[in-house]
């Protein structure tokens, strides 16, 4: 049996870049036994104490991400005096891509939280992919940078919410019997950048018919048949082919790696344009 280890994430911002790179690290690991604290928003050498006084009286480990290079050195002695395992996530990197560009990092906390251009910019894609969900207001297509099809379950909605926190305006249009696809898209397929989504039939029908018993929705006629089922997908890969659409197979892919495929899929397209 091993340990349960007490793992302290500390951020001088909204902690959110050093909770991805956590959950990226412990997928790594199996069994790997840990509660999990944050602490956000540290900028004072007291606030940092008071995480040491808690963390010395367990099996703890502390990632960090702290750029004020004082406060930095300030965890990384208080640690070794206690003998805290601790690991600063940027600060090699930032002290490694400083000589490679020649340039004095700002050490500034909360510098990705900016309101710049790209701040903008994906408030933007937000806006545009929550008002264009699930078919609404295609007439608006021009304006899209991708657009998700697919038949009902295949994740477009999340993928869509991901791709405009990415920066990316996203439409999505479901493939039912009383939602028809702009003819725009069929009389020029190679001017937009088109992805389909597709899922494997029995999982579509667990979906379904898990979403048919907790939400008491309802739908259209055998909604959740398998046999109609493997027809709508039979039915999404002809239109696919027909107009020479990319498709990605979400059956076992997240959210984040259906959205990472349809990203290079969006770049390649670009890149054919140039």
């Amino acid at each position: 049996m091993g340990h349960k280890y007490q793992i302290h994430l500390i951020s001088d911002s909204t902690g959110e870049t050093l909770d991805r790179i956590f959950v990226a690290l412990k997928s790594q690991f199996l069994n790997f036994d840990y509660e999990k604290k944050e602490h956000i928003f540290i900028r004072t050498e007291s606030q940092i104490d008071k995480i040491i006084e808690e963390s010395k009286k367990k099996n703890s480990i502390i990632l960090y991400t702290i750029v004020e290079t004082k406060l930095a050195k300030y965890i990384s002695h208080r640690c070794d005096e206690k003998k805290i395992p601790n690991f600063s996530i940027l600060g090699n990197l930032m002290l490694n891509f400083s000589k490679l560009l020649n340039k004095r990092a700002t050490h500034t906390p909360s510098a990705q939280h900016v309101l710049d251009e790209d701040y903008y910019k994906r408030i933007e894609a937000i806006q545009f992919s929550i008002t264009h969900d699930d078919g609404m207001r295609v007439e608006n297509i021009k304006e899209a940078d991708i657009i998700l099809l697919g038949v009902s379950r295949t994740s477009k909605t999340p993928t869509s919410i991901y791709l405009a926190n990415r920066g990316y305006k996203t439409l999505n249009i479901p493939l039912i019997e009383n939602q028809k696809i702009p003819k725009i898209l069929m009389e020029k397929p190679n001017d937009y950048c088109v992805v389909g989504l597709n899922v494997e039939a029995q999982r579509l029908c667990d979906i379904r018919t898990n979403r048919l018993e907790t939400m008491n929705e309802d739908r259209i006629a055998n909604y959740s048949d398998l046999d109609f089922i493997q027809n709508e997908i039979a039915n999404s890969k002809k239109l696919f082919k027909k107009y020479n659409w990319p498709v990605i197979d979400v059956t076992r892919k997240s959210v984040e790696e259906t959205a990472a495929s349809v990203i290079r899929i969006f770049d390649i397209k670009k890149e054919k344009k140039k």
